[in-house]
């Protein structure tokens, strides 16, 4: 019985101690990125309405671009979707990062990216109608969102209504 007690709390302090190891450094990760006075800017619409579409066709994708308007550099931190049937790629200049979804059960992953002054990146958002089985039909909307150092995250918003 006294074996038992010993081996249960040894294996309850492995236990404590791998999830402290395991922890995200959150100090580093809030540190790193300066608050900034730039400024992002949605070129174009914010809001994009697919129509019609059908989940037999398969994915959609549409292209929202922004801009850093301001003198100063921007950074994106994060970004990521209102659900899991969308995802979301982010391209400055010739290099892409993601593709990013919805925040799972962990943390959502640091991009990190710095948008220069005066610079363009574009977002791609691609939808998968059949993503929520039959059920799915009817008119969705759903989100991307860019978090960074200039102020309040930037939304991307779509609508469709999907059919069989």
């Amino acid at each position: 019985m006294h074996k038992t007690i010993i081996g249960i709390g040894i294996g309850i302090l492995v236990f404590g101690g791998l999830v402290w190891i395991a922890r995200p450094d959150v100090q580093n990760t809030s540190s790193a990125i300066s608050n900034s006075n730039g400024t992002l800017t949605v070129e174009g619409e914010s809001y994009y309405d697919f129509g019609s579409i059908s989940m037999a066709a398969g994915k959609v994708k549409h292209t929202f671009k922004i801009k850093n308007t301001s003198e100063e550099a921007v950074v994106i931190s994060k970004m990521y979707t209102s659900c899991m049937c969308t995802t979301a790629i982010l391209a400055i200049g010739s290099k892409q990062f993601g593709p990013y979804g919805m925040p799972g059960h962990g943390a959502t992953p640091l991009i990190n990216q710095t948008i220069s002054p005066n610079e363009e990146a574009s977002i791609e958002v691609v939808f998968d109608p059949a993503a929520h089985g039959p059920a799915g039909v009817g008119r969705i909307q759903r989100v991307a969102t860019l978090e960074n150092n200039a102020g309040q995250p930037v939304e991307l918003q779509f609508s469709a209504t999907v059919t069989p």
